[in-house]
């Protein structure tokens, strides 16, 4: 599903998980140490009870000094749920594979960023049960990649880059670079890998010299790739209407509905949901059996 900047964020770390540990090391300059293999995981933290909860892409890490889960989650916004949330995830993923987790955020906002950065403390002033602290990746860390030799030393950094700070006035020399890279790889990765620059891009600007580079390059959009993952845009944008529609409505959308809406792969199922979000009179009635 790569049809907003949210999953695109994320999901990179699925396509190139190595770069997850470049990232850390190199821009967030924490010893990680390196991994033998990195293998992703089922994000769904689904529990007996019927509560959805899934983290944006977990991926487990083997390394000399042991093994590591790696919570990624994409942030587009303060959320301050999340000071509940997150030490949910990792608490729950500590117990479930007994290895220790690692949270890192990734955002395009600096004042996200900011927020994201700061621990969460849980307990009483001088004594704290809990404490996290995320790892956050964003335009204040980041690298500005504009050079071409550089993007083509490391092309999915070069997209992050791209993904983060494709706006502003460094917007084209770090599009030109990235679109002159993509050319040195694989057309299957090369393509993933513009759906995801494509997705971040909210500069109008930027957005169309991106869209006119790649039609000068031509292969991706002819590409049997960029349906897949077009249409999977489509039904991620569907999905976030149907939360909109609850919002607009002033029906209460609880965090396990809109993790379930939002999770969905199946167009089909997301226009019923669309259709029943008109006349439902509380958000869990989109789930109702006579929908399914």
């Amino acid at each position: 599903m790569v049809g907003s900047s949210h999953e695109a964020l994320h999901r990179i770390f699925q396509k190139d998980p190595a770069l997850l540990t470049r990232a850390l090391q190199r821009v967030l300059h924490v010893p990680f140490p390196e991994p033998h293999e990195i293998a992703a995981l089922n994000v769904d933290l689904t529990e007996i009870e019927p509560v959805e909860r899934r983290v944006d892409t977990l991926l487990r890490a083997e390394t000399d000094d042991g093994t590591y889960l790696l919570v990624v989650e994409s942030q587009g916004k303060v959320d301050d749920r999340k000071r509940g949330s997150w030490p949910y995830y990792l608490s729950y993923l500590y117990e479930k594979y007994r290895c220790e987790p690692v949270l890192i955020v990734i955002t395009q906002n600096s004042a996200t960023a900011q927020w994201a950065s700061r621990p969460i403390r849980l307990g009483f002033p001088g004594w704290h049960s809990l404490t996290v602290r995320p790892l956050v990746l964003g335009p204040d860390n980041v690298p500005v990649i504009t050079d071409e030799r550089e993007a083509e030393r490391d092309v999915p950094l070069a997209v992050l880059s791209a993904m983060t700070h494709g706006r502003g006035p460094k917007a084209a020399p770090i599009l030109e670079s990235l679109a002159t890279a993509l050319k040195t790889i694989d057309a299957d990765s090369a393509a993933v890998f513009v759906q995801f620059v494509d997705s971040c891009l909210t500069d109008p600007q930027a957005k169309q010299m991106w869209r006119d580079l790649m039609t000068a390059i031509q292969y991706f959009w002819r590409h049997p790739l960029a349906e897949q993952v077009r249409e999977e845009g489509r039904v991620q944008a569907k999905a976030e209407v149907v939360l909109q529609i609850l919002e607009w409505r002033g029906i209460p959308v609880p965090d396990g509905v809109r993790e379930r809406v939002l999770a969905c792969t199946d167009r089909g199922q997301v226009e019923v949901w669309a259709e029943r979000a008109v006349h439902a009179t509380d958000a869990d009635e989109l789930f109702a059996p006579s929908a399914e």
